[in-house]
C-alpha cells in the first residue's frame, strides 16, 4: 500500500531509542544526536522505493556523517511476516548499498510507533536539541533517477545544523506501508 508521510510536527521531540544492529551492536538516540542534529530513516530492504533510493541514500548521507549529522536507519516491519526484511538480509542489503550509517532492527516495532512512522522510507530530521524540523522526501526524483536532483533531505539536515530550524515548505516522502504485526 502506497503511503504519504505526514506533515512536519515542528520541535515534536525525538522518542529515545536503544537497538541493535542485526550483530547486535547497541545504538541509542543519544550516541547519535550531536550538537548539528540527526537523520533517523526508517527503510526496509523489500520495498521498491527504498530499493530506488538506497545508493542516493547511502550519498547523502556519507555527506551528512561526514558534516558531523548524525544518522541512522530503522528497520520496523515484521519481518517474520516478510522474510526479505529479516536481520540476515538487512546487513546484506546495508553493504551492497554502501550504507555509512547503522541500520537497526525495531524487533517490538515499538520505536517506529513512538515515531509514527507510515512508511518505508519515512525520514525524521531532528535539531541539536531533538526537535523535529523535517518530515520530507530525500529528493525530487522520488523512485527514478536523472541529472536534475534536487536533494531536498541533504538540503534540510545542512539548513538544521546551521539553524536549527528546517525548511517550512517541505514536500512528503512516499513508499510502502510499514508492515505491522496483529
Amino acid at each position: 500500500m502506497l503511503l504519504d508521510t505526514p506533515i512536519c510536527d515542528f520541535g515534536q521531540p525525538a522518542p529515545d531509542f536503544r537497538l541493535a544492529t542485526p550483530d547486535g551492536t547497541v545504538h541509542t538516540l543519544s550516541q547519535h544526536l550531536g550538537d548539528k542534529g540527526l537523520l533517523v530513516a526508517f527503510i526496509c530492504n523489500h520495498c521498491p522505493y527504498v530499493k530506488a533510493i538506497a545508493d542516493r541514500l547511502a550519498q547523502d548521507a556519507a555527506t551528512l556523517l561526514d558534516e558531523g549529522i548524525g544518522v541512522v536507519a530503522i528497520m520496523s516491519n515484521d519481518y517474520r511476516a516478510y522474510p526479505a526484511d529479516a536481520p540476515p538480509q538487512m546487513q546484506a542489503f546495508a553493504r551492497r548499498h554502501g550504507f555509512p550509517f547503522p541500520y537497526l532492527v525495531d524487533e517490538d516495532q515499538s520505536v517506529g510507533r513512538a515515531y509514527g512512522a507510515v512508511c518505508t522510507p519515512d525520514f525524521f530530521g531532528y535539531n541539536a536539541a531533538g526537535g523535529l524540523q523535517y518530515r520530507g522526501r530525500l529528493d525530487s526524483l522520488g523512485p527514478s533517477s536523472g541529472p536534475d536532483r534536487d536533494p531536498e533531505l541533504l538540503t534540510a539536515m545542512r539548513q538544521i545544523a546551521a539553524t536549527g530550524e528546517g525548511p517550512r515548505d517541505q514536500t512528503p516522502s512516499m513508499g510502502c506501508s510499514i508492515k505491522w504485526r496483529d
